[in-house]
């Protein structure tokens, strides 16, 4: 993440700025920050995209994964019809089929709760890195205030 890299820039600048005596302030270039801030500005879009992209992509799986489900399901009642139209074997088919489907379900299941918990994850850490910048860069535009 390239905002991370620029914040952390600032946080040098920061701490290598030379000290005001008896006080908690320093002293920083002032147009060397504000330079940081714009490419932390012109970069910010790019981590919004990632995150719309996220959004997009949870949405394609969520899609993928209830088609495959379908997919499944329909697989599974097309061989329970199959099964059933064989004499001898329509108590075995009967019991095959459930079990089929209720493996597509417990699987589909799996499969969506394994996409959700990736992408709700993915969108945390989005979310998080998104708040620690929001966090540094209101700390570092309240310490440039008080210069």
């Amino acid at each position: 993440m390239e905002i991370i890299t620029l914040i952390e820039k600032i946080e040098d600048i920061v701490e290598e700025a030379s000290k005001i005596p008896m006080s908690n302030k320093v002293v920083v270039d002032k147009e060397e920050i504000l330079d940081l801030i714009k490419d932390i500005r012109i970069k910010l879009p790019d981590e919004i995209k990632q995150a719309s992209w996220i959004k997009e992509e949870r949405q394609r799986i969520l899609s993928e994964t209830k088609n495959e489900a379908n997919n499944i399901i329909t697989d599974a009642r097309s061989q329970q019809e199959n099964l059933i139209n064989e004499h001898e074997l329509t108590k075995i088919a009967e019991l095959k089929a459930e079990e089929i489907i209720e493996t597509a379900k417990s699987n589909a299941y799996e499969v969506k709760s394994g996409t959700l918990e990736y992408c709700d994850d993915l969108l945390k850490k989005v979310q998080n890195d998104l708040q620690t910048i929001v966090t540094t860069l209101d700390e570092n535009r309240n310490e440039l205030r008080e210069l």
